[in-house]
This record gives C-alpha cells, sequence and structure tokens, in this order.
C-alpha cells in the first residue's frame, strides 16, 4: 500500500463513552476493551471505497448476484462433460479451448478498453454472456445432449471475457481515490468470495436434486440482473487523444510490462502456480477418488472460503509494503498446501488444505492487485489489464490441460500432488532470478509515487473547477490522464 493510504478504521472518540465509575473497594477494575476492539476493527476490511464512490457500490452489488450465477455453471460445465464422456482428459481439455480465446481477445479487449467507452464495452459484452448460458441450458434440455455445444461455450465465453474483464479492471481506478485502492481489492475479493462460496455449495444440492438444467437456468438469470445493474454505471469514455485498437498499441503495453520487471515477476508467478498446481478441473474425479462424491461441491466451495476468510480479515494487508515479496510466499504456501490436498487420503483433510490453498491465493491476489492498480497510468490501464488476464486466466487454462492429461498417465492423486510440488519448486526460482520484485516497496517504488502525485495533481484540478458530478467518482484529467481488481466473468467482477 502507499504511505498516505486512508486509516483501516475510525476509533470512536473518547466522548463518545461515558466516563467510568471508580472501582467499588474490593471489586476488579473491569479489563479495558477498547484496544482490542481496536484490534478487531483493524482486521476488518476497510470500506472506505464503498462509501466514497456510487460506482464502486454499483459493480460491487452487481458482483455479488452474478458471480453466484456464474460459480453454478463452473461446477455444471465440467460435471456434465464427465457425465457424458467418463474422460479425465476431455474435461481437462476445456482449458486448451479456453486459452486461444482468451490469449488474442484479452490482449484485443485491453486495447479497446482503451480506446473506446469502457461502460459500453462491458454492457455489450455482458449481453452476449447471457446468450452463452442460455444455450448452454437448450442444450441441456435436448433429449441427448451434445458434447461439442460445451466447448463451443467454454471457448466463447472466454472470448468474451477476454473483451469484457480489462474494462472492468480500467474502470477501478477512475471510480476509486488513489489511496484506497488497495481497499477496492479486498472489497472486490470480498464480493468475490461470496458468490463463488455459496454458488459451488449451493449447486452440489441443486445438481443433485433437480438437475444440471437449473444450475444453467439460474446463471442466465443472474446475467439479466448485472446487465441492469452495469447500466446504471457512469460513462467512462476514452481519452481524446487514445490510441485506435491495433497491434502498434498492443505492442506498447506489451514493451511498458516488459520495462516493468517487478510487474513481470507478479504476472510469471501466478502464471506458474496455476499452471501447476490448479486442481479444479480434476475435482470430480478427486472426489470419487476418496469415496466422497458427496463433497464435490465442497471441493469447488473450499478454495473461495479460504479466500473468503483471508478477505473478511484483510485490514492487515493495507499494512504491508513489500508487496512483492508477499507475493513469493502466498503463491509458495499455494503449492504446498495443494501437494499435500493429493496426499492426504482423507476427504475433510483435503477440504482443510483446500482451504488453506485459497487463503494463499487470495493473499496473492490482493497484492498484486494493488501492485497494478497503484503504479500503471489510465493511458496504459486497459492494455495492462489485458496482460494481467492472461496471467491469471492461461495458467488455469493450461493447468486444467496438465493435471487431466498427468491423471490420465498416472494417477488423480498423483497428479495434484506433483503439480503441487513443481509449483512450491518453480515459485522459488522465480524469486531468485527475479529480484526487483522481491524488493519492490509501495513506499519508495518510482512508479506508485508518480502516481499518487498524479492523482493530487488532478484532484486539486477537479477542486478549483466544482464538483465531480455528485457520484463520488473523479472524472476530467484524471480520468484520462491519472493512473485497476480469479477467474470470473460478469459485470462487477
Amino acid at each position: 500500500m502507499t504511505s498516505d493510504s486512508a486509516p483501516l478504521s475510525t476509533p470512536a472518540p473518547a466522548s463518545s463513552a461515558p466516563p467510568a465509575s471508580p472501582p467499588s473497594p474490593g471489586s476488579s477494575p473491569a479489563p479495558p476493551r477498547r484496544p482490542a476492539r481496536r484490534r478487531l476493527s483493524a482486521l476488518l476490511p476497510d470500506p472506505a471505497p464503498w462509501r466514497s464512490s456510487r460506482d464502486f457500490r454499483l459493480m460491487w452489488c452487481a458482483g455479488v448476484v452474478t458471480v453466484f450465477g456464474s460459480s453454478l455453471s463452473f461446477v455444471a460445465l465440467p460435471l456434465q462433460l464427465k457425465m457424458l464422456t467418463g474422460s479425465t482428459l476431455a474435461v481437462g481439455a476445456l482449458g486448451a479451448v479456453e486459452l486461444v480465446p482468451m490469449i488474442v481477445f484479452g490482449l484485443y479487449g485491453g486495447a479497446l478498453a482503451d480506446s473506446f467507452d469502457r461502460r459500453r464495452l462491458v454492457l455489450w459484452t455482458e449481453a452476449a454472456l447471457g446468450l452463452v448460458a442460455v444455450l448452454l441450458l437448450l442444450n441441456c434440455l435436448l433429449p441427448h445432449p451434445m458434447v461439442w455445444p460445451l466447448y463451443a461455450a467454454a471457448a466463447a465465453t472466454s472470448a468474451l471475457t477476454g473483451l469484457q474483464r480489462p474494462a472492468l479492471d480500467a474502470i477501478v481506478p477512475r471510480i476509486v481515490p488513489h489511496d484506497q485502492l488497495a481497499a477496492a481489492a479486498a472489497l472486490n475479493a470480498l464480493r468475490w468470495q461470496i458468490g463463488t462460496i455459496a454458488g459451488p455449495a449451493l449447486a452440489g444440492g441443486l445438481l443433485a436434486f433437480a438437475g444440471l438444467r437449473w444450475a444453467y437456468a439460474v446463471d442466465a438469470a443472474t446475467f439479466a440482473v448485472s446487465l441492469l445493474l452495469a447500466r446504471k454505471l457512469a460513462p467512462q469514455p476514452a481519452s481524446h487523444d487514445a490510441e485506435k485498437p491495433s497491434l502498434r498499441a498492443i505492442a506498447e503495453g506489451a514493451r511498458y510490462a516488459w520495462s516493468r520487471k517487478e510487474l513481470l515477476g507478479t504476472y510469471a508467478i501466478d502464471v506458474l502456480a496455476m499452471l501447476f498446481a490448479f486442481p479444479l478441473a480434476i475435482f470430480p474425479f478427486l472426489a470419487d477418488d476418496l469415496d466422497a462424491p458427496w463433497a464435490l461441491g465442497l471441493m469447488y466451495a473450499a478454495l473461495p472460503a479460504g479466500s473468503f476468510l483471508v478477505s473478511l480479515t484483510s485490514g492487515w494487508t493495507s499494512r504491508i509494503h513489500r508487496q512483492g515479496r508477499a507475493i513469493v510466499l502466498a503463491a509458495a504456501g499455494w503449492g504446498l498446501a495443494v501437494a499435500a490436498a493429493g496426499l492426504l487420503p482423507h476427504v475433510w483433510l483435503v477440504l482443510l488444505l483446500l482451504t488453506a490453498a485459497g487463503a494463499c491465493d487470495m493473499i496473492s491476489g490482493i497484492f498484486r492487485s494493488a501492485m497494478w492498480n497503484q503504479t500503471i497510468p489510465d493511458e496504459l490501464r486497459g492494455r495492462l489489464a489485458g496482460i494481467e488476464l492472461l496471467s491469471y486466466s492461461a495458467g488455469p487454462q493450461l493447468g486444467q490441460v496438465r493435471i487431466g492429461g498427468m491423471a490420465a498417465l498416472t494417477s488423480v492423486r498423483a497428479s495434484v500432488a506433483w503439480g503441487g510440488l513443481l509449483c512450491f519448486a518453480g515459485v522459488g526460482l522465480l524469486a531468485l532470478g527475479l529480484p526487483k520484485l522481491m524488493a519492490y516497496d509501495a513506499r519508495t517504488d518510482e512508479h506508485a509515487r508518480r502516481m499518487r502525485e498524479r492523482r493530487t495533481a488532478a484532484a486539486g484540478t477537479q477542486d478549483a473547477s466544482g464538483p465531480p458530478g455528485g457520484d463520488g467518482t473523479h472524472r476530467g484529467d484524471e480520468a484520462h490522464g491519472g493512473d485497476e481488481t480469479h477467474r470470473d466473468n460478469k459485470a462487477g467482477n
């Protein structure tokens, strides 16, 4: 975090409490409560972005509803493939199908986000994603559902997410003050986990008792809700001198990323961690291997549950300045937890370790998001968000292929365990080879300092010219010349 960030909480003034009466003779004085209360409030998420920005509130509320729907399909799609094919390789191939659209459209979506109104881009892609959910429902309603539409829907969703996500990420630094970006990352993570814990947990029962069709139907309905909320966002136009989307514009963003070795480190760490230790595609088979098919929904919910625990106590994250070092330690913890989950034969221990892995993943995600949003200029934010999308999405897609193929050659649990160990070793090697990532300090980094100065200057200019429009957001020079968010695809995510 930056050194000028807002306090995590505002303690109640001393005058708000009645004066303490002197203890009666022979009685023990009451233990002081205020320090304990302060410690508790320091752990809770900082609500400052929610209070200061109307658009942030809209995006947050949209995400709570719609991540829930996406999580239902996230469980239903691989389960339906398992039911139709019975093949670990077929389920793992989902990652291969999603990878190329994510790479191509993620990079192009980043260029679009820097060239067009970001709100309008979100609305069009949101409507298209809702249509894909409807097509999945229609295929499921057929007497004999087909396999190829599942792969086609996965590819289309990946492409549309690649177009949409950079715009969503690039909106956040415009609508949230610079000193609240770390808090915004934690709140966005909390919102995501609320949906991804409730969604998979409900999916297990819904799929068992009502069938796949209801999971797809609820997902389609939540897209309608998110579209209505996204329409209320303020316009987010591009700069008047923004470069049109082109290979040259994409290359400019890539050159900037290459010049920032600490940014490259955040991308490389996440890709490696997900490539070797992303276990979700294998969960239907892991549940069977542990003789616990009833635990499938809990397995999908365990990772976001761990993330939720971190987000719910994320107040401490705003006091961490060596964010690069925290990313490395969290990624190493992710690998070790996944490796242990593959080695142990007891389902409840596996669920506990998956929860710990989710906690490590969220710690890494919060600090990666804070580094990106506090240091990248707004005129490049969309293109860099496209690169970031690849870093946290390409890894899981490749990871699905890796874990499915390795499970077919060895066994389900061996594939999980070896992947976690390879992740741990790879993170260690990257830490040794990327000293700038390990040395990053948000208080002294030149890029973070420059962004603070630009936001401060823009805010001063806006104060002199009048209010920003009554919605708690920043427009004008700051929006166009100033300097943000594992794996979801709806508005507000």
